[in-house]
C-alpha cells in the first residue's frame, strides 16, 4: 500500500533525527524528578533469558544465576533512588528478558514497590515454561497482568524461531494457557504473537487465531515482525527475510477473526492489542505519556526527552554501587517532536484528545501537525474528527501498526547505538551462542 510506504520512510526519517542520541552530562547522575500534577508508570527491565532468540532487539543477556541475583539486588537499590527523587507510581510494568527467571527476587522486588509507592496494578512478561503451578500460585496477588510470549501456535514456525525445544509444542503451550487463564489467578492473561514471519502461511495465521480464540486468554497482542539493524542478518537465517506486502492483509485477517461481527469474541484495545468484552489491564504506552525505567538498557521518556539506560550489567552495578542511577545518552525532543509522539501514542490507542492537546501545546492538532492531518485524511485513515476528538478507520488502524512498527525499529537502531559502548565479554556474550550459565 503506498501511504503505507510513505508513512513507513518519513517515520524512519524523523526517528533517525528525533532518536539521536548524544552523551548526558557528566554531573547527571540522576534521572530528571517528577513535575507536579503528572502520571507516571515505572517501568522495569530484567535482560536476562535461558536461551537469546534470535529476531529479538531487546537488550538481554543469556542468563548467569550470580549476575542476575546482584542485577535483582542493584535494582532494588535504583528504585530507592527514584522513590528520593518523589516519584509515585500505581502501574508498575516488568519487561525483558525473561522477568520470571529468578521468581522469589522479582517477588522480593514487586513487594518493595508496593511498599516505596502505590503500586495497584503490576503487568510482567513470561515465558511458556513459566506456565506452571509453583509460579502461577506465587504470582497470583502480586502480578494482576501475566503476558506470555507464545509468538505462534505452529510446531514448524516455534522451531524455526528456536522457541520449540524450550518452551515446547505448540500444543503444550496451548494447554498450558487454559490452565493459567481458567485459573483465575490474574485479571489479564495476554498472549503476546507474531506475524507476517517470512514463512508463515495465511493458513498458518488462521490457525493461530484459532488457537487464541479457545486458548481462555483475555488478552492477545499481535506484533508484526520488526528488528533492529543488529539482528538483521540473524533473523534473515533463521525465519528469513520479512515481506511488508502482504502485512496489511495478514493484520486485515486479524481483525476480521478477533474484533468483527455481531460474535466478535474481541475488541480493540489500541491497534495491536484486543480484549475480551471484560475490562483487561492495556500496554503502559497506551495510558502513560512519560515513564522513567529502571534496569540495564531501560528507556525513560520524560519531560520531552528520551533517555537509555547503559546495556552493560556489569557497568549498570557498578552505577548503582556508586550511587547513581546509569544513564547512558539520552535524545531531545523538540516541540514538534513531542507533538508528533503524542500524535503517533494516541492514535495507536485509537483516540487522539483533541481537548488535551490544546491545553498542553496551546495550538489545535491542526495548527500544530498541519502535514500529519493532511496525510491521514487524504489516506483515508480518519474516521471521526470533530471538537472533542480523532478516530480511526480499519485503514487507519492499520497505518498506526505500520507507524509503531517502524518507530520501534527506529528504538531499537537506539539500542545498536548503545550496543556499539558494551565491553568486549558482555558484546561476545550477546552475539555468540546466548546460551545461559548456571
Amino acid at each position: 500500500m503506498l501511504s503505507e510506504r510513505v508513512l513507513s520512510q518519513a517515520v524512519h526519517t524523523l526517528s533517525n533525527r528525533y532518536l539521536r542520541l548524544e552523551p548526558v552530562p557528566q554531573d547527571q547522575t540522576m534521572l530528571p524528578g517528577p513535575k507536579p500534577g503528572q502520571r507516571y508508570m515505572l517501568y522495569m527491565h530484567i535482560p536476562f533469558c535461558e536461551r537469546l532468540c534470535p529476531y529479538c532487539s531487546f537488550n538481554r543477556f543469556p542468563f548467569e544465576e550470580k549476575k542476575a541475583h546482584r542485577y535483582f539486588a542493584d535494582l532494588r537499590m535504583e528504585m530507592e533512588m527514584l522513590a528520593r527523587l518523589g516519584y509515585d507510581f500505581d502501574s508498575l510494568t516488568i519487561g525483558g528478558g525473561t522477568p520470571t527467571i529468578q521468581l522469589d527476587e522479582l517477588l522480593q522486588t514487586i513487594a518493595l514497590a508496593r511498599t516505596l509507592f502505590s503500586i495497584k496494578e503490576v503487568s510482567c512478561e513470561t515465558n511458556p515454561n513459566h506456565l506452571t503451578s509453583e509460579y502461577v500460585e506465587k504470582l497470583n496477588g502480586n502480578v494482576q497482568r501475566l503476558s506470555v510470549g507464545v509468538q505462534s501456535f505452529d510446531d514448524g514456525l516455534l522451531k524455526q524461531m528456536d522457541r520449540y525445544e524450550k518452551y515446547g509444542s505448540a500444543d503444550e503451550i496451548f494447554n498450558r494457557i487454559i490452565e493459567v487463564a481458567d485459573a483465575k489467578a490474574f485479571a489479564t492473561v495476554n498472549v503476546d504473537m507474531i506475524f507476517n514471519l517470512p514463512a508463515q502461511t495465511e493458513d498458518m495465521l488462521v490457525n493461530d487465531i484459532a488457537a487464541i480464540l479457545e486458548c481462555h486468554a483475555n488478552q492477545t497482542t499481535f506484533y508484526p515482525l520488526m528488528a533492529s539493524p543488529a539482528v538483521e542478518k540473524s533473523l534473515a537465517r533463521t525465519v528469513g527475510e520479512v515481506n511488508y506486502d502482504r502485512e496489511q492483509r495478514y493484520y486485515e485477517m486479524i481483525c476480521e477473526g478477533l474484533a468483527t461481527g455481531p460474535d466478535a469474541q474481541f475488541e480493540f484495545g489500541d491497534a495491536w492489542t484486543f480484549n475480551k468484552q471484560t475490562k483487561a489491564i492495556d500496554e503502559y504506552i497506551i495510558n502513560y505519556e512519560e515513564y522513567p525505567a529502571l534496569g540495564s538498557g531501560g528507556l525513560s521518556f520524560l519531560n520531552e526527552n528520551l533517555y537509555i539506560n547503559t546495556l552493560s550489567v556489569n557497568q549498570y552495578h557498578d552505577a548503582i554501587q556508586n550511587g547513581r542511577m546509569s544513564v547512558f545518552g539520552r535524545a531531545r525532543f523538540s516541540k514538534r517532536d513531542h507533538m508528533r509522539y503524542r500524535f503517533m501514542m494516541q492514535l495507536f490507542g485509537l483516540r487522539l484528545d483533541k481537548k488535551q492537546w490544546k491545553k498542553d501545546f496551546g495550538c489545535t492538532v491542526l495548527e500544530g501537525l498541519p502535514a500529519e492531518c493532511a496525510f491521514m485524511a487524504a489516506s483515508g485513515a480518519i474516521d471521526v474528527d470533530n471538537d472533542e476528538e480523532v478516530t480511526l478507520t480499519p485503514k487507519g488502524r492499520y497505518l498506526m501498526v505500520a507507524m509503531m512498527r517502524q518507530f520501534f525499529v527506529g528504538v531499537n537502531s537506539v539500542r545498536d547505538d548503545a550496543r556499539s559502548a558494551l565491553p568486549e565479554d558482555e558484546r561476545d556474550l550477546l552475539f555468540g551462542a546466548g546460551v545461559a550459565i548456571k
